[in-house]
């Protein structure tokens, strides 16, 4: 009897412990601001679930991957992600996916995923991709990748692919979140609305302030 008693205790100091050392959720929004009423309220870390009866097959499905983006932009690059938005039957199972098209000579400019790592797949073309470690480091980790080449961007960390080929090039991007999120470096510090002060982003990257102003007057565009 003692033994069993020993073993229940235990049991319940276990389990009190894994309850009070168990994380939140990962966000799946970039803040949740707490809601002074219910009518202001909305659902976050996912959306709420239809009922199982009235589940479909295109609830999971969608069509269309397949298709090249029109990369006719200045950064000649254009991405098609897939998130719950798209296809609902992602909602909880924590994972998206998206295809890059790039003209010759594009750029995925510097980015990251805040709520996501990514797993990169080259099918067509030549890529220079990398990413950089955050501080104090800041060591690059980059490589040319060719069809069939496989590359690893760690979760919240800036990285960047270009076309080097001559070719169209594909690419597909798998997430480990129904949300990753993109943060594109230069559209948020110099695209912001209002815009951030040009004495504070002056100082911050070492330019003039006509610099500054010249860059925030551009017309920044999303991948």
């Amino acid at each position: 009897m003692k033994v069993d008693n020993f073993i229940f205790i235990f049991a319940l100091l276990a389990l009190a412990f894994s309850l009070a050392v168990a994380p939140d959720p990962a966000p799946l929004n970039d803040f949740c601001v707490a809601p002074t009423d219910l009518k202001s309220a909305e659902i976050v870390n996912g959306q709420i679930c239809k009922d199982p009866e009235q589940v479909k097959a295109d609830d999971f499905f969608y069509s269309g991957l397949n298709k090249a983006a029109d990369t006719n932009n200045r950064i000649g690059v254009n991405a098609t992600l897939l998130t719950v938005e798209e296809i609902k039957g992602l909602n909880t199972l924590g994972i998206a996916i998206s295809r890059i098209d790039f003209a010759p000579g594009g750029v995925n400019p510097l980015h990251h995923h805040p709520r996501s790592s990514e797993i990169f797949t080259v099918l067509t073309g030549i890529l220079f991709a990398g990413f950089v470690t955050s501080n104090p480091e800041h060591r690059l980790f980059a490589k040319i990748l060719r069809p069939g080449d496989v590359y690893v961007f760690p979760q919240g960390l800036i990285h960047f692919q270009e076309n080097i080929g001559k070719t169209h090039a594909v690419a597909i991007a798998g997430f480990n979140s129904q949300n990753p999120g993109v943060v594109t470096e230069a559209n948020t510090i110099f695209g912001s609305v209002p815009p951030i002060r040009p004495e504070v982003l002056a100082r911050s990257f070492q330019l003039k302030e006509e610099t500054v102003t010249f860059l925030q007057n551009q017309e920044w565009v999303n991948p």
